[in-house]
């Protein structure tokens, strides 16, 4: 099988939330900045199509089995934006979830409909030409609310509100976060049918 996969991604949170799962698996994960990754475009309007494209930009640049997620969050009212471009949803020079958070507020103040749902597309290649990429998606469905609230998570988490909890996934300690969200649903998905490949 393989020992060894490159993750699609310089984020340091993602890295040790997916380091820590694959430890069971024995399989270690390395960052893609170890093989001077350059960063991969994006210029697709789906999940799936981003993160299939970071795959195999990771693989073809490292040589190993790849796997990326491309993650956002989606609003009915506003016919699924921010969708991919949620972190840069308010612009790009820099990145902020302050203003992107801000910016969804803003755009949603006049709608009835609040509801929204963040969706997690994990794509895993054994190589950069694989014909058949694993693909896991999970969604985690909630209600947007104006006022921040939690300390944890990140990104769009303290406006994230959870009905059948009672509060936002802010508000959610890390591991009852990481057993229900977006992301844990696809990871669990993804490990199923890379354990099936085997």
């Amino acid at each position: 099988m393989f020992d060894k996969i490159v993750l699609a991604s310089g984020n340091a949170g993602k890295l040790r939330e997916f380091s820590r799962l694959f430890a069971e698996q024995n399989i270690e994960v390395l960052p893609q900045s170890q093989f001077d990754t350059p960063e991969c475009p994006e210029p697709y309007f789906t999940f799936v199509e981003n993160a299939l494209a970071k795959a195999r930009h990771a693989a073809k640049h490292s040589g190993l089995p790849a796997l990326a997620d491309d993650s956002g969050i989606c609003t009915n009212a506003l016919g699924g934006a921010p969708g991919v471009l949620s972190a840069r949803y308010a612009g790009s020079n820099p990145k902020s979830d302050t203003a992107n958070n801000a910016k969804l507020s803003a755009d949603l103040a006049d709608k009835n409909d609040k509801s929204c749902y963040y969706v997690c597309v994990l794509v895993f290649v054994r190589h950069e030409h694989d014909p058949q990429p694993v693909i896991a998606e999970g969604i985690w469905h909630g209600q947007w609310q104006n006022e921040a609230a939690g300390e944890h998570g990140f990104g769009y988490d303290p406006h994230f509100y959870l009905p059948e909890h009672g509060c936002t996934a802010a508000e959610l300690d890390p591991e009852t976060k990481n057993t229900i969200s977006h992301r844990g649903q696809a990871l669990q998905e993804l490990l199923r049918k890379i354990t099936a490949l085997a």
